[in-house]
């Protein structure tokens, strides 16, 4: 089994109103699909009112990621699946549910996980 993150900026989010309200509840009806399919590692949404932080090897703390990396926001779903097949399916059921596209991707194994 493989863990996949299912992931979307929060641009792509373009529904508005009664819209992101609908697209809140059928994401949320997915994950629990996936909840009770024993799928389901984590999900989420990156708080983007709160900013974020680097932190050293030392512990120096200084404000703001990386200075040329992308910024990192939206929302996102960890699963664990047993093929990319049905990393795609569950994908394509929270791009229908948040109304935009999803970004897949698999974690390299770790034994240790």
């Amino acid at each position: 089994m493989s863990k996949f993150l299912i992931s979307f900026p929060s641009w792509a989010m373009t529904a508005s109103g009664a819209e992101l309200e609908a697209a809140g509840q059928d994401a949320r009806a997915v994950i629990e699909d996936a909840k009770r399919a024993g799928v389901y590692v984590f999900a989420g949404g990156i708080d983007e009112d709160v900013a974020p932080v680097r932190v050293s090897a030392s512990g120096a703390v200084s404000e703001g990621g990386y200075p040329d990396g992308p910024v990192i926001n939206g929302g996102f779903a960890v699963l664990e699946l047993p093929t990319r097949e049905d990393a795609v399916h569950w994908a394509s059921r929270l791009a229908s549910a948040c109304r935009c596209d999803q970004e897949l991707r698999v974690f390299m194994f770790d034994p240790a996980s």
